[in-house]
């Protein structure tokens, strides 16, 4: 299988972790005041509130993913979620103030922030249901079920390249973390969430009228 395709969904596992949205606020703030590894744990707290989620989408799907009218739902459904995502993500990509006020928090209580924030969000569910579902319905008749978790994984990966990433910023690469730079990581990020949206959605409408 082509190296390629695994970068791809590393670069999707990144563009689902970037737009500046709660938890990307959070993480940014508790890195600014409290350094790398405040940053990080924040990250880490959603990604394993993330990590559930993708489980139970797994769980509840991957009995159904044979089925043609299964996965097209799921490409179209996934499109238009990564559709909104994108552009919502570039539209409020000047919402953020960069500040550098210094104090102490838990690490603790920085994951539990993360995770709650993560895993108590009502559209949580619905986000990875559209965009997991659709990479697995992707996966699962291209390849077949036996790559699913090769290509979870993967976005997993491109999800902890993210957290960390934004953790160095914080801390090593501070000078780096102009607004500026903020608005110019949104933007990018929102340009590939919507072209991933274009993509699952040709494939859906491919599938639908094919």
């Amino acid at each position: 299988m082509s190296i390629g395709i695994y970068i791809s969904y590393i670069v999707l596992g990144l563009s689902l972790a970037a737009p500046i949205g709660p938890v990307n606020a959070v993480r940014l703030e508790k890195g600014l005041k409290n350094g790398f590894w405040h940053a990080w744990i924040v990250g880490a707290g959603s990604m394993i509130a993330d990590g559930v989620y993708m489980l139970i989408v797994y769980l509840g799907l991957v009995q159904f993913l044979d089925s043609p009218m299964i996965q097209t739902f799921l490409w179209l459904f996934g499109g238009f979620i990564l559709l909104y995502s994108g552009i919502e993500g570039m539209m409020n990509a000047n919402k953020i103030s960069v500040t550098y006020i210094r104090s102490k928090e838990s690490l603790f209580k920085c994951f539990f922030t993360g995770f709650i924030m993560s895993v108590s969000s009502p559209l949580s569910i619905l986000f990875w249901l559209g965009i997991y579902g659709s990479v697995l319905a992707k996966t699962a008749s291209s390849f077949g079920t036996g790559q699913l978790l090769v290509y979870s994984l993967m976005i997993f990966i491109g999800l902890g390249l993210w957290d960390i990433f934004v953790a160095g910023l914080t801390s090593g690469f501070r000078r780096f973390l102009t607004s500026k730079a903020i608005i110019i990581i949104s933007m990018l990020s929102g340009l590939s969430l919507i072209l991933f949206g274009i993509y699952f959605g040709y494939q859906g409408i491919a599938s639908l009228f094919g």
